[in-house]
């Protein structure tokens, strides 16, 4: 054999080497986008937002990677998601779409997108509860007392809401189903116009993201009757549970997750469901989120994407059975 024909066999043997010692390498710098853009679908301030600018904060010191939020309110959430779908399916654009997402295809009849089709699920970030409140004028100091109250005086009393199709609406129409109430829906285009009136006793109460109104609780300027939650949670640690009350098919989760583009790779999807894990293990992260009343969720995107199908069949059984409309 020459030493030439010897060359031409050992050349590729050891270009092949070569590639599989850098292979882990090249993997890890596969995903490196100059900016990452996570598109939230309701106002600054609310729990969705401040969720996903915690975990974006988290990106920024974790992989150095440039992560912005971007606020994209309305339409139950879905202009955010029908903005994701306009960018590439790289990764570099991630939908924070909550618990109003998964009921929005029974009730909104030109949805923009399809859930199942048009998003790949990367990630349950967090689960967090409401709480329900009453103005304390009125004279109920447990959910069954409530319940009595509307059963003596139906479409008299009124519930709010920060707009048709939000966590607040849902559980409200949720609560009439189970307990076999019925209250006037009201709901406003600003959340805080919606607590406000809730404060002045225009509205009598109010299924609410517990960040708002926990020191309004505290203070006794609103009465918690109970968290949507299996058990006590440490935010209001002195209310009772939605179990303990007796009306555990009211247990409701209000989660945040995220999602990208249908398409995007599989090794982007897992690195940043890798990474978002990674962050929700933090202590400041976890602290953060616990101001919020949040618990970090975390899991795999397979978990995740389950997890919103049976929310999607939960909701459109009872926007069924309600006979829920949203009014435009």
């Amino acid at each position: 054999m020459t030493c030439r024909t010897r060359w031409e066999q050992i050349v590729p043997l050891m270009l092949l080497l070569v590639l599989f010692l850098l292979a882990p390498h090249v993997l890890a710098q596969a995903f490196s986008p100059s900016s990452i853009r996570i598109f939230v679908p309701s106002a600054p301030s609310t729990p969705p937002d401040i969720i996903s600018r915690v975990i974006a904060q988290q990106l920024v010191i974790d992989k150095d990677w440039n992560v912005v939020v971007e606020n994209k309110p309305g339409a139950v959430m879905t202009i955010a998601g029908s903005e994701v779908l306009r960018q590439p399916a790289d990764g570099s654009s991630i939908y924070a779409m909550s618990l109003p997402v998964s009921a929005a295809p029974a009730f909104v009849p030109d949805m923009p997108f399809n859930l199942g089709r048009d998003f790949t699920p990367l990630i349950k970030v967090v689960v967090s509860y409401n709480v329900l409140v009453v103005n304390p004028s009125l004279p109920v100091y447990s959910v069954s007392d409530l319940v009595a109250l509307l059963k003596s005086k139906p479409d008299k009393l009124t519930f709010s809401s920060g707009g048709y199709g939000t966590p607040a609406h849902l559980i409200g129409e949720l609560f009439e189903l189970r307990t076999g109430t019925h209250a006037i829906h009201v709901p406003y285009q600003q959340f805080p116009q919606a607590i406000g009136d809730l404060l002045s006793g225009t509205n009598q109460f109010m299924f609410v993201a517990m960040l708002p109104v926990v020191d309004l609780v505290k203070s006794g300027k609103l009465r918690a009757l109970a968290v949507t939650a299996p058990k006590r949670v440490p935010t209001l640690a002195d209310v009772p549970s939605i179990v303990e009350e007796g009306y555990p098919d009211l247990v409701v989760e209000d989660w945040t997750g995220f999602d990208v583009k249908q398409g995007t790779p599989a090794d982007t999807v897992n690195t940043l469901n890798t990474a978002i894990n990674a962050a929700l293990t933090k202590p400041n992260v976890r602290a953060a989120l616990a101001n919020l009343g949040a618990t970090p969720a975390g899991g795999t995107p397979d978990s995740f994407g389950e997890f919103v199908k049976s929310e999607m069949s939960h909701w459109a059984q009872v926007v069924k059975d309600s006979g829920m409309k949203i009014q435009q």
